[in-house]
């Protein structure tokens, strides 16, 4: 059992709020974490002590700071396994995959090191006789709430941007994964200034009142019902919200495909971290031509992946996706696989395939984040542009397609922020999109989440009048 305490203002401590939670493995439904929620005192506590340490924070050379990022990854690194134990046990995912996602954080956090101090304005042509630049300064100070689905890697990016940039942060990890949030943090604190870092945890009302205190940025990712409270609550206070919220993410399978092979990308898009994965594939267009072979080659990949997956986050939204699914069923769909609750324990839930699946049922129409691939057979590619392009979510696409034409197509025309063509996951690094419609606002990766943290100042500066 993990005891997981607040960092505020350099100090750990349970905090006064009085209340806590516990979170129950998702592997065998014992206790592995209990953790204090923070008070409404208490998160006034840190943002005090965030903005009391933001001046000096601001005037540290940005080298230092991103000396202090590279200690901290280092740290990170070198405490992997015992991260990767903690997370397997709060959120489920294999110990190997968390280890990966590890490396892919402190890989970020190198990033943003690299790239901060390397974050410049620039110049402006005026007159001679004086000088005119646009300057990049801090914004302030940054509320950083964290889902529980990749907690280290999504933390990394967020912090280390913030960090490097001279901000100091509020931190507010998933109270479904807040022992790995403090033992990130108990890796973080020791390089940075006291109160440049600060962390509180607990359950909606601790981030509603972080969210709603005298920060200058809330950026969070999660659920799009969250991004939509935390956007009203920054357009009371005039903070920036920086969102990644929900997402329905459609996969187009054209006609002329391998459809074996694309039923593995269907799988790997759709089964990976048991569904639990923001850009993770939550609805199928497959083209008339190839749908009987693929979706018998979906179903066999089905078999294979309820082998080695994990476990959902917990009961609560087995029970969600399980809904969905029955859901769908009731309203017509067939189950071609999965689709059962298993009499075990745990939150496990299987890959689950169904077909017959129309735009209107919720399966299709909302964000799962289970093992749940729906599939609606279509008779031409633009009839699955049409479809996949119709959703209050625009967070990701992908299109398995022989041809250019369509690929262009699909990028120019699928309001989502990131189009993949032929490759459910991958892509260069550094990559930033802007998410569509319900699905959040802002750069939240890349080297633009740098130009997020910030804020522009014009200065014009000329010498004094001969003679002073």
């Amino acid at each position: 059992m993990h005891e997981v305490e607040q960092l505020i203002d350099g100090r750990w401590a349970p905090g006064t709020g009085g209340r806590t939670l516990t979170v129950t493995g998702p592997c065998d439904d014992r206790p592995v974490t209990r953790v204090p929620v923070a008070s409404e005192a208490d998160v006034a506590a840190a943002v005090r002590a965030a903005r009391a340490a933001a001046p000096e924070w601001a005037r540290t050379a940005p080298a230092a700071r991103a000396a202090a990022l590279h200690a901290a990854a280092n740290a990170i690194e070198a405490a992997a396994g015992e991260l990767a134990e903690i997370m397997a046990g709060e959120m489920g995912k294999p110990v190997d995959g968390a280890r990966d996602s590890i490396a892919a954080g402190v890989g970020t956090l190198r990033q943003y090191a690299e790239l901060g101090p390397t974050h410049r304005g620039r110049s402006l042509a005026g007159d001679d006789g004086a000088i005119d630049l646009m300057a990049y300064r801090p914004r302030g100070v940054v509320a950083v709430i964290t889902p529980w689905n990749d907690p280290v890697a999504v933390s990394c990016g967020l912090l280390g941007a913030a960090l490097v940039t001279g901000n100091t942060v509020v931190h507010k990890p998933s109270e479904r994964t807040p022992a790995t949030g403090w033992r990130l943090a108990r890796l973080f604190a020791p390089h940075l200034p006291q109160g440049v870092l600060d962390v509180v945890h607990g359950d909606a009302p601790a981030g509603a009142a972080l969210a709603a205190g005298a920060v200058d940025v809330v950026a969070h990712v999660g659920s799009t019902a969250t991004g939509r409270s935390i956007a009203a609550a920054c357009a009371r206070t005039g903070a920036k919200a920086l969102l990644e919220n929900g997402g329905s993410d459609p996969l187009i399978v054209d006609a002329g495909v391998d459809p074996v092979w694309a039923a593995g990308q269907a799988a790997l898009g759709a089964f990976a971290n048991s569904g639990q994965i923001c850009v993770a594939v939550e609805r199928i267009y497959v083209h008339r031509e190839v749908a009987e072979p693929f979706v018998e080659a979906l179903a066999a990949e089905a078999e294979t992946w309820g082998k080695q997956i994990g476990p959902l986050v917990d009961r609560r939204l087995r029970d969600t996706v399980h809904q969905q699914v029955r859901a769908a069923v009731r309203d017509g769909a067939t189950l071609v696989c999965g689709g059962a609750v298993p009499d075990a324990p745990g939150a496990y839930y299987p890959p689950t395939v169904l077909t017959g699946c129309t735009d209107d049922m919720p399966v299709m129409r909302e964000e799962t984040f289970g093992p749940v691939a729906p599939v609606l057979v279509v008779d031409s590619f633009e009839e699955a542009l049409e479809r996949a392009a119709d959703s209050p979510y625009g967070l990701a696409a992908t299109v398995l397609t022989p041809s250019m034409s369509h690929a262009q197509r699909a990028w120019r025309e699928l309001p989502a922020g990131t189009i993949k063509v032929n490759a459910v996951f991958g892509g260069a690094p550094g990559g930033a999109a802007h998410p569509r419609r319900g699905s959040g606002q802002g750069f939240g990766y890349g080297p633009e989440l740098l130009d997020e943290m910030t804020v522009t100042t014009v200065v014009h500066l000329e010498a004094p009048p001969t003679g002073w």
